[in-house]
């Protein structure tokens, strides 16, 4: 059976940063200041700043309040709504959909590196987990990172959301910039890719061949011609007198 875990140190690590990119990716899908909107209106929107996630919109507001909460003012965004632009509905499905490839991809690499550290008289399951692992990780960060860069591209070209009247929220913000959802989002997506990457470059480990072969320098007839000379010649010199003195 081969030793195997000397082999899965950098794997082991990729599984923490896989975790933590995985759960970085779940707060995400949590926060509302995906998209972080400055209005100059403070009449309902009392800060003068309204945030935009990828479920709900919230501003705070001392005239419009949502039971339950104190100052704030949230209303959900449907998936099927007219109003709802198309890189949210990208981040509902997708960031959800990336959650659950990414969960997979840790349960394989747990699946992975157990079999390193318990042992296993195959190595050929190891070497697939693993790369199995680095692909669910790599196909969950990629289906994470379109909706973020979707997203930061709204942001960035500053297209706006025609909310209807039951949301005040404003037609057009005065300006807005990319909030903190797809900052940490973002984090967890390179997490992701880099665990990914780790886990598709495992290689067992070359073991040494049993026996020794011949030279390839050195034809065999020549080393069996060599190996007869050493041994007459290991064999020394006939003694004349010990033969004369058998013919007498």
């Amino acid at each position: 059976m081969t030793y195997l875990v000397n082999t899965a140190h950098a794997q082991l690590v990729a599984l923490w940063l896989s975790c933590v990119g995985w759960t970085l990716t779940a707060v995400a899908l949590g926060l509302i200041k995906w998209r972080v909107w400055q209005v100059s209106d403070t009449e309902v929107i009392s800060s003068g700043m309204a945030w935009v996630g990828i479920w709900r919109a919230c501003f705070n507001s001392h005239t419009v309040v949502t039971p339950g909460s104190m100052v704030m003012h949230c209303r959900y965004i449907s998936l099927t709504e007219a109003f709802t632009p198309p890189e949210i509905v990208a981040g509902q499905v997708l960031m959800v959909l990336s959650l659950l490839v990414g969960l997979f991809g840790n349960a394989s690499g747990v699946y992975a590196l157990r079999n390193v550290y318990f042992g296993l008289e195959k190595s050929l399951p190891v070497r697939l987990s693993f790369y199995t692992t680095g692909a669910l990780c790599l196909l969950a960060a990629v289906t994470s990172l379109i909706p973020l860069l979707w997203n930061l591209s709204s942001v960035v070209t500053n297209q706006t959301i025609v909310f209807p009247p039951e949301f005040k929220m404003p037609q057009a913000p005065d300006s807005q910039y990319a909030g903190s959802g797809i900052g940490v989002g973002m984090v967890g997506t390179v997490l992701m890719i880099v665990s990914g990457i780790i886990f598709c470059k495992y290689r067992l480990p070359v073991r040494p061949q049993s026996g020794m072969r011949p030279s390839p320098e050195e034809p065999p007839a020549q080393r069996v011609t060599d190996s007869q000379e050493a041994f007459t010649t290991s064999r020394g010199n006939d003694n004349t007198g010990f033969e004369a003195h058998e013919h007498l």
